[in-house]
């Protein structure tokens, strides 16, 4: 028990001289605190901030859809024989403009040509033949019969003919539509089957762009819908229309395709080529328009500051079109409020504020 008692005097004892050392520094400190808490004591103020602010004005607004895609040609195909056997000449040089229906490339036909020959001796005595029979028919020197013979074995030579024709013509490979050639596959003096290429034709006037658009816009792009595209190389941008809308919306990208067409008159532009695509989908002369660092995205919504009676007055506000510096305010702003544009995330409802640049 005196233990215990000796240890409790000995700890009061070491906070009392505790105190009395720390005593003259603490001292100053409560003088202070009680001078300011004295009769006249008035709180800090809080100092006003400075912000730059922008006079809400109408402005022409355009929304525009920006894509990438590619140029295609029109048309394009690669030619090649319909038929097996060698090829005896080939009549374009690669990288120029064919003709529709222009002969391309020719195969051995010699045997076709000599049976057609045939055929052709055959038609003309079986049409000598039909003359005469009809001639009997009508003075009523032979039968029906004999006369209908006749005739039958005349339209089975000319079809023959009409077969041995069509077969000669896959030995010649002619031009579907105007374009230009490409390379050249085969050699003359190669044997050629219906899977060996020729050559590739391509029509580059007109030309298509393919790209494709965000799917909430699929009601607002179809046929005649214009676009600007530009390729490297190329200071001005191109013009050209939508004309077909792919209606399948691919799932993975909630994409859906568009295709455009370009004239390409003077064939300076090839397929294959990346674009860059333009759309403008709409334009307003009289918009509520702010800078988009104005505005604050919150849960309860988008707000922004408006400077009101040397105050920031926090405001929501419903927005609409959003382009690359700019956001459309649908409702919540009037055209002359005072819009404060920096300090944004340091400004509260209420904050006293300077402008700087007004």
């Amino acid at each position: 028990m005196n233990k215990n008692l000796r240890f409790l005097v000995n700890f009061f004892l070491l906070l009392v001289l505790i105190g009395i050392i720390a005593y003259p520094k603490i001292r100053p400190l409560f003088s202070s605190s009680s001078a300011q808490q004295g009769p006249g004591f008035q709180p800090q103020q809080r100092q006003p901030l400075s912000v730059s602010a922008y006079i809400v004005e109408p402005r022409e607004l355009r929304e525009f859809i920006r894509s990438t895609g590619t140029l295609l040609p029109d048309e394009e195909v690669d030619l090649a024989f319909e038929t097996s056997g060698k090829v005896v000449g080939i009549y374009f040089q690669e990288g120029t403009h064919v003709s529709k229906g222009e002969l391309m490339a020719k195969m051995n036909d010699r045997h076709l040509q000599a049976q057609l020959q045939k055929l052709e001796a055959q038609r003309r005595l079986s049409v000598e033949r039909e003359f005469r029979q009809r001639s009997l028919l009508e003075r009523d020197a032979i039968s029906q019969e004999a006369y209908d013979q006749a005739v039958t074995e005349l339209e089975s030579l000319d079809a023959d003919i009409e077969l041995l024709e069509a077969r000669i013509a896959e030995t010649e490979v002619r031009a579907p539509f105007d374009g230009v050639v490409g390379m050249r596959y085969l050699s003359e003096g190669s044997f050629a089957s219906p899977n060996s290429r020729l050559a590739r034709l391509i029509k580059v006037s007109p030309l298509k762009i393919e790209f494709s658009v965000p799917e909430r816009y699929s009601g607002e792009i179809g046929p005649g819908f214009p676009f600007q595209f530009r390729i490297d190389g190329f200071l001005e941008p191109f013009a050209a229309q939508v004309y077909a809308v792919d209606p399948f919306v691919e799932e993975r990208t909630r994409t859906f395709r568009v295709r455009g067409l370009y004239d390409n008159v003077n064939e300076v532009l090839n397929p294959g080529r990346f674009a860059s695509i333009t759309l403008q989908l709409s334009e307003t002369s009289d918009a509520i328009a702010i800078p988009s660092e104005a505005l604050i995205p919150e849960m309860e919504g988008d707000r922004v500051f408006v400077y009101r009676s040397g105050r920031a007055e926090a405001v929501y506000v419903r927005s609409g079109i959003r382009t690359e510096d700019r956001i459309q305010i649908l409702d919540g702003l009037s055209f002359g409020d005072t819009l404060l544009t920096t300090g944004v995330l340091q400004l509260r409802h209420g904050l006293p504020v300077v402008l700087d640049n007004l």
